[in-house]
């Protein structure tokens, strides 16, 4: 553990506080401004460049079923980086959030029905260099109560053609709830992976594919050839060192679906009345990776955070 910390600190310190992006050097482009339509009949968000007019990404909000972001499209518009309920996971849904053993309740494989009930799903920044949306829903225990209130707020921009896009969950527990040890349960990506695709997860740490599974890492990425593409397209998962179990361990399966996981590294509580903050950043991007820049993006995401926080009191 505080080993891996002080790798952090020194690679902050080798790459700065500055401006560190890919392509630093070249010449700057105008962000492109994006368009967010709340589509309440279909329930369903959806974000698009506004000179295209082009799907980026939709986020799906039903009445009884789980939250979940698919489709995810590639920066240059080729190819779809998440895939839904494939036949090897049917249980799982694009880009979601699923907890494992919430008082021995599952909602990673019960993603339907009886175990989630919506509040609201808002559009909050609609239109501009970066869009905000917001969804919260009730997870269920077995008479219908609801025992921990979960929001999710995300937020996008595109930055050197490239995605980025945030999360910050929150769990209020309307119980004392205990979240069992397991090897799977939080934020969770499912890119449409199959026999024979060319594709590799690697972290932070140079670790690779299985290699990976429940290992501490800052950030891990998938780079996948989907449909479409001559290329890889990846996603790259970022932790955050204000999350209590930060750096936090992964899972990563036998198909490259992976996922930041508390849960993998033992029992975690909340206790009624309390909440639990969660942040996540997700770099969306094709080509090869470049484990330095990735670190750079990294860097600039918890700089940028920070003096967020600081402006803000948070």
């Amino acid at each position: 553990m505080r080993s891996v910390t002080s790798c952090v600190f020194i690679a902050i310190l080798i790459f700065g506080w500055g401006s560190l992006a890919f392509g630093q050097g070249e010449s700057k482009k105008p962000e492109n401004h994006l368009i967010l339509e709340h589509n309440q009949q279909n329930e369903s968000i959806s974000i698009y460049r506004s000179e295209e007019k082009s799907l980026i990404l939709s986020q799906h909000a039903r009445e009884d079923t789980r939250p979940y972001v698919h489709p995810i499209i590639a920066p240059d518009g080729k190819g779809v980086l998440t895939q839904y309920r494939p036949e090897h996971h049917p249980h799982q849904t694009g880009l979601y959030w699923g907890l494992k053993r919430v008082n021995e309740r599952d909602y990673f494989m019960n993603w339907q029905g009886d175990y989630w009930r919506k509040v609201s799903a808002s559009a909050i920044d609609k239109e501009g260099p970066q869009v905000k949306w917001q969804t919260v829903y009730e997870l269920l225990d077995e008479t219908g109560e609801a025992i921990l209130t979960e929001t999710q707020n995300w937020s996008m921009h595109e930055h050197a053609g490239k995605y980025l896009l945030d999360l910050e969950w929150k769990g209020e527990a309307k119980t004392d709830i205990t979240l069992g040890e397991f090897y799977v349960g939080g934020l969770f990506l499912r890119m449409p992976w199959h026999e024979g695709i060319p594709g590799e997860v690697v972290n932070a740490n140079g670790q690779r594919n299985q290699e990976a599974e429940g290992q501490r890492a800052i950030w891990t990425d998938v780079g996948m050839q989907v449909e479409g593409r001559d290329d890889l397209a990846h996603i790259t998962i970022f932790d955050h060192p204000d999350n209590s179990a930060f750096p936090i361990a992964w899972r990563v399966d036998g198909e490259l679906g992976v996922g930041p996981s508390r849960q993998i590294l033992g029992d975690w509580k909340i206790n009624k009345g309390e909440s639990e903050v969660i942040r996540y950043r997700l770099l969306v991007y094709t080509g090869a990776l470049n484990p330095e820049e990735v670190m750079h993006l990294w860097t600039e995401y918890i700089t940028n955070s920070k003096v967020a926080g600081d402006l803000t009191g948070d």
